[in-house]
């Protein structure tokens, strides 16, 4: 692929959640050619792959692939073995709905999604303000990674290598809400529960559900996302 293309084609890695909603939207706000990537890894939350290509479809992605890897087989999180989901608050310590080196394996294989289709930028949603706390968000792990990536790959060696955006790296929940609401997009398209009720709505309690809901209220902004009956009253 000609320099000049690689330089305008991205790869997203589109989770189906409002981070990374958000990000994909604002790449292609920047002028990119925005392929998506996502990964069914055997999530609780299912309902996120949905979302996700909703997403693609309502942005009108030039491309959307869906891949599996089911890190049920590994286990080791709330999120893809038989591990409550905590819903007391958001706490200080790392969450059991950490998942061992997710965006790590994520990341890598975002790579070679972007090497495949010549894409010379990967976008991924992190966010390093409010969060669970997971240490695969941090400015100096995706930093890292970029390294990783240009020393690791044909592109990084011959082509050029990656330019690796986080842009909502240093934004908080309700900053992200209002770029969501910038970019004219409707929140209820992404989705972000962890462990979504019997009815199929966001259960408003884990800590996922807290950040966003806490988000859109301190922005202002109404969440079209229908949550169940029982999640708990906002306080803070």
């Amino acid at each position: 692929m000609p320099a000049d293309n690689r330089k305008t084609t991205a790869a997203v890695l589109l989770s189906g959640g409002l981070d990374s909603m958000v990000a994909a939207a604002l790449a292609q706000e920047r002028g990119h050619q925005v392929h998506a990537l996502t990964i069914d890894y055997g999530q609780r939350h299912r309902r996120e792959l949905d979302a996700a290509h909703t997403i693609a479809e309502r942005l009108g992605l030039a491309g959307h692939t869906q891949i599996a890897l089911d890190l049920r087989k590994f286990g080791g999180s709330a999120l893809t073995a038989d591990i409550d989901v905590p819903k007391d608050g958001v706490g200080e310590s790392i969450p059991v709905t950490y998942v061992p080196a997710r965006n790590l394996v994520f990341l890598a294989l975002t790579t070679a999604f972007a090497e495949s289709i010549g894409a010379g930028r990967i976008v991924i949603g992190v966010n390093a303000l409010d969060y669970s706390g997971y240490p695969d968000c941090r400015p100096e792990f995706i930093a890292a990674f970029a390294e990783a990536a240009r020393l690791g790959t044909k592109a990084g060696i011959e082509g050029g290598g990656f330019a690796i955006d986080a842009p909502l790296q240093y934004l908080s929940k309700a900053d992200i809400a209002r770029e969501a609401d910038r970019l004219g997009l409707d929140p209820a398209w992404s989705w972000s529960c962890y462990d979504p009720a019997p009815n199929g709505m966001a259960c408003g309690a884990c800590d996922s559900c807290r950040l966003r809901r806490k988000g859109f209220a301190e922005a202002g902004l109404v969440d079209t996302t229908p949550y169940s009956e029982d999640a708990p009253e906002l306080t803070g």
